[in-house]
């Protein structure tokens, strides 16, 4: 496999981006699904709708909706440049795109960990007296970890994957925000970039499958914890 330091640059952004993303994602992602899961209130659908939107939505106007707030007219943008925190055509604009497509993932799978849950456990935690976070701590954040998981599992290789929004807001500058899909794009724009093209893509699957794979395995080993 012959890869070049450009080319192992962009598979270390790569995953520097969609550990960020996903670490960063995670509470929120798990705040999320708790409210949608064992919460009423008004705007649930809206707040469902929303959490969901970017899975229909092309990561392309993700992207440009992400551009147009925060670049340098838009209201997060202004408040960025007020810190003196460059955004726009950084990594780490890469990682608020890659966090925004790969979010609803996160979501949906905690949410069927949070299903499986058996409410009686709930009702006997309220029972003996438990505070609502009392009860999520000690019940629901626990029972909800194989779904935890494996939202971030999926969470991780979407955002290995990422091409759309991250081109848009984050740009394709070797060094600086390539990310693989990005460096493969260039390379399969050129006549003779194939042999690199290929590296590349063999490098994704190679990941792909190592994180199914650890995914398969600790969720193995959590479902034997919990019939012991």
């Amino acid at each position: 496999m012959n890869l070049s330091p450009q080319d192992i640059t962009a598979i270390l952004l790569s995953m520097k981006i969609a550990v960020t993303a996903t670490l960063l994602s995670l509470p929120f992602g798990f705040a999320t699904a708790w409210l949608m899961m064992f919460r009423h209130f008004r705007g649930k659908v809206l707040l469902e709708v929303l959490v969901n939107l970017p899975l229909t939505l092309p990561p392309v106007v993700i992207g440009y909706f992400l551009l147009l707030f925060f670049g340098r007219n838009g209201w997060g943008g202004a408040m960025l440049k007020s810190a003196g925190i460059e955004f726009i055509f950084t990594w780490k604009a890469a990682v608020v795109a890659s966090a925004t497509v790969g979010f609803p993932l996160l979501v949906r799978s905690i949410r069927l960990g949070m299903e499986s849950i058996d409410r009686q456990l709930l009702q006997a935690s309220r029972s003996l007296g438990a505070t609502w976070y009392d009860t999520l701590f000690t019940v629901v954040l626990p029972l909800s970890l194989r779904g935890m998981i494996a939202g971030s599992s999926l969470m991780f290789a979407r955002s290995l994957g990422e091409f759309g929004a991250t081109i848009i807001v984050a740009g394709n500058i070797p060094g600086v925000t390539q990310t693989i899909p990005l460096a493969i794009y260039d390379y399969a724009s050129s006549p003779t970039g194939t042999s690199m093209a290929l590296s590349l893509c063999g490098v994704s699957v190679a990941l792909s499958v190592i994180i199914l794979l650890l995914h398969e395995v600790i969720g193995k080993q959590l479902e034997t914890r919990r019939e012991a």
